[in-house]
Formats: structure tokens, C-alpha cells, sequence
């Protein structure tokens, strides 16, 4: 089954991250070019994660992982190689409303998925094979991360600014799809050998 892509703000949403080795350091990375409201529970970090904690001032608690923990989190991420903890925290899960979690490398106990993405400045692209290949989702995304040009981000504040300054309707959206079909045809696209 294909994955709904979906741009969830995170900036009220209560993160838990479950696990402190390289895969939960990899998916807190990803998690705080969106929001810092994470909390991290593990028995041992590695020093990714521990600079990351120090870094944004994350909530951590050594030790296991409790029942009673799921509770106040809207998002769980479980980044922990015990099938049988992934399974329990899922089910946990599943009896609270508006909780998802994401296990890593187990689908089967997945509500959504990271996909591989590009985050530059305000643009962000998400690419995914909904768990078939996360590889060629990785090397896609580099490729189309080539093709953006430097200039993306000060085009977006301008973009920004217009739709903020002009009024609503008909001329506006004609005025703002204009600008980005000029912007994106005069892009150079770089040649890949």
C-alpha cells in the first residue's frame, strides 16, 4: 500500500523518540529541521545524539521505555532493533486517539514513513517509494538536490512577501504564476555524466 504525502506542522505536535543508537540519531536529525518539541527515552546514546540533545536543550530520560510513557505524545517514533517493543508501543498506540507512530524498518507497525527529502530554505520535497526502496528514494533525492539552485530561497521571500503585499484574487494568482514560470525556465539545469 502507498503512502498518503502529507506536510504535517510540527510546531505543537509532541514528539517521542524512542532509542539512542544511529538510526534514532539519524531520525532526530530529520526531526529538528522541523521542531525541537522532541522527547528522547533510551538506555544509552550514542555522541550524535548527545550533542543533538545538548545542542537544542532535548528532553531525555535513561532508561527504558515505560507503558505509561506514550501518553502525552502525539508521534512516536521507535527506533529500537526489539520487534516485540515496536509491536507493543504500536498497539499502545492505536488505542489513543491521534497518536503515530513510525517504527523503524517495520512497516508492519508503521502509521507513516520518513521519506528521503530535500529542505532548503522554506522548499522542501519529499521523496518516497512507500518502504519499497529506500535506496533509490536516497540517490533520487540527491539527484533532484543538484537541480535546485542556490537562488531558491530568495525567490521563495519574494513570493513570500507578494502574496503577504497583494491583494487576493484573480490578478494576484495570474501575477504569482507568472513569476514562478519565468523563475523555473530560466533554471539552468546541470548535466549529470
Amino acid at each position: 500500500m502507498a503512502y498518503f504525502p502529507a506536510f504535517i506542522k510540527l510546531d505543537k505536535t509532541k514528539i517521542l523518540l524512542v532509542g539512542g543508537g544511529e538510526i534514532a540519531s539519524e531520525k532526530l536529525k530529520h526531526l529538528l529541521d522541523f521542531t525541537t518539541n522532541i522527547e528522547i527515552i533510551a538506555l544509552e546514546l550514542n555522541d550524535a545524539m548527545m550533542l543533538m540533545i545538548d545542542k537544542y536543550s532535548l528532553s531525555y530520560k535513561k532508561r527504558r521505555y515505560e507503558t505509561k510513557d506514550i501518553e502525552k505524545f502525539n508521534i512516536i517514533v521507535v527506533a529500537v532493533d526489539d520487534i516485540k517493543l515496536q509491536k507493543s508501543i504500536y498497539d499502545q498506540a492505536k488505542l489513543l486517539p491521534r497518536c503515530l507512530v513510525n517504527s523503524v524498518d517495520s512497516v508492519d507497525f508503521c502509521d507513516f514513513i520518513f521519506p528521503s527529502y530535500i529542505k532548503k530554505d522554506d522548499l522542501t520535497i519529499a521523496v518516497s517509494t512507500s518502504g519499497s526502496s529506500p535506496a533509490v528514494a536516497k540517490y533520487l533525492r540527491k539527484f533532484l538536490q543538484d537541480m535546485i539552485p542556490n537562488s531558491i530561497g530568495e525567490f521563495l521571500d519574494k513570493m513570500k512577501n507578494y502574496r503577504k503585499t497583494m491583494p487576493k484574487g484573480k490578478e494576484r494568482m495570474q501575477f504569482l504564476d507568472k513569476k514562478a514560470k519565468e523563475y523555473i525556465n530560466n533554471l539552468e539545469v546541470p548535466l549529470r555524466q
